[in-house]
């Protein structure tokens, strides 16, 4: 057991999928794992195994952004030894490209956020996904039909951010496709602790001329597809 998640021993399998949003990390165990078990629910923060296709998988809330991935991310990894860590999420596109429903496998990440800051000082560290749970992500994407994209994306630590419009035209400029939060600390976490990582996101909002969302149905819809893909990789 660990100061935010309320595992015992042997209770959270190697993969662990990482939505941000508690509820969702419900909904994944509720209609996609077998023989689910709770294992905490500390801060209301959802997690849970279950076995996929007889495989053990856990699934596990973190909240929104860097600081708060970190939390869980570090406690998967320290005390209850997840080896493989998948975030499934929701992200916004920078490009007509990347249109609402779209699914993007992160393979980098950039960041206007502070901890790598402190993390590496004046140094500039590259968090990127882990080339075999890519590799592996891709070829079952394309194999079930996905309209996916493999591209880099953007975790900032602002949502509410007055300079963001200039960010995503930047960001555009050199190739990203998407603006999340969480990727740069798990993908930096993955990598000083030797473990695997991979962020799978599917677009919600448009960070572009209207500034579109999706709706709720078309959101779930989009993101069952995610979860399914997300699955497969266990």
């Amino acid at each position: 057991m660990s100061i935010h998640i309320a595992a015992k021993e042997g209770q959270v399998a190697s993969t662990v999928l990482l939505p941000g949003d508690p509820l969702r990390a419900k909904f994944i165990a509720e209609n996609f794992l077998d023989e689910i078990v709770c294992y905490s629910e500390v801060r209301g923060m959802y997690g849970f195994t279950g076995t996929y296709n007889g495989i053990p998988v856990s699934v596990q809330g973190t909240g929104m952004g860097g600081p708060s991935i970190s939390i869980y991310a570090n406690e998967l990894i320290r005390y209850h030894g997840a080896k493989n860590l998948i975030r499934v999420g929701t992200a916004g596109s920078t490009s007509e490209k990347y249109p609402l429903g779209h699914v993007v496998l992160a393979q980098a990440a950039c960041s206007d956020g502070g901890i790598n800051s402190q993390r590496f000082g004046s140094l500039q560290f590259a968090p990127v996904a882990s080339f075999d749970l890519l590799s592996q992500a891709s070829a079952r994407a394309a194999q079930l039909g996905m309209d996916f994209s493999i591209g880099s994306v953007f975790s900032s630590d602002q949502f509410y951010d007055e300079k963001g419009t200039r960010k995503c035209e930047l960001m555009k400029e050199y190739g990203v496709c998407a603006v999340e939060m969480e990727t740069c600390e798990l993908y930096t976490l993955a990598a000083f602790h030797g473990v695997r990582a991979l962020s799978v996101v599917t677009i919600s909002d448009l960070m572009y001329g209207n500034f579109e969302s999706d709706s709720s149905i078309a959101r779930q819809t989009a993101y069952t597809n995610m979860i399914h893909l997300a699955l497969e990789l266990a």
